[in-house]
């Protein structure tokens, strides 16, 4: 493996600040997803429909969980790059991990988002 340099690290720290807002901002994002399911849960009478609203609501909670463990992780290894010398290489395959948890959550994001405003364009 290349050896980290400090230059490397604050590109990490800069990349690592920027997946953290991202991630508020899809924080907040599905907050609202959630008020709208609410709102629109209360026109809803069908049995099928209102499975589709728990599932939802259950993917809501789920995501916003994994949201929030995502988030930790960058900010646990931020602090392990502040304090780590430039040169580990375990910081370069921690980075390299903690990307591929970030692309695959904003995906199955994406997608969520993707089958909600379906789900509501349906019920509008």
């Amino acid at each position: 493996m290349p050896m980290v340099t400090t230059t490397d690290i604050d590109q990490f720290t800069e990349e690592c600040n920027a997946w953290r807002e991202a991630l508020r901002s899809q924080r907040e994002e599905f907050n609202r997803m959630k008020n709208e399911l609410q709102e629109a849960s209360a026109h809803i009478t069908s049995k099928e429909s209102l499975k589709a609203v728990e599932h939802y609501q259950n993917q809501f909670d789920i995501q916003l969980s994994n949201i929030h463990d995502v988030k930790q992780s960058i900010k646990m290894y931020a602090k392990m790059c502040a304090l780590q010398p430039a040169g580990d290489d375990i910081m370069l395959s921690e980075h390299e991990r903690i990307a591929s948890d970030y692309n695959d959550l904003q995906r199955t994001l994406q997608e969520l988002k993707h089958e909600f405003r379906q789900f509501l364009i349906s019920y509008s």
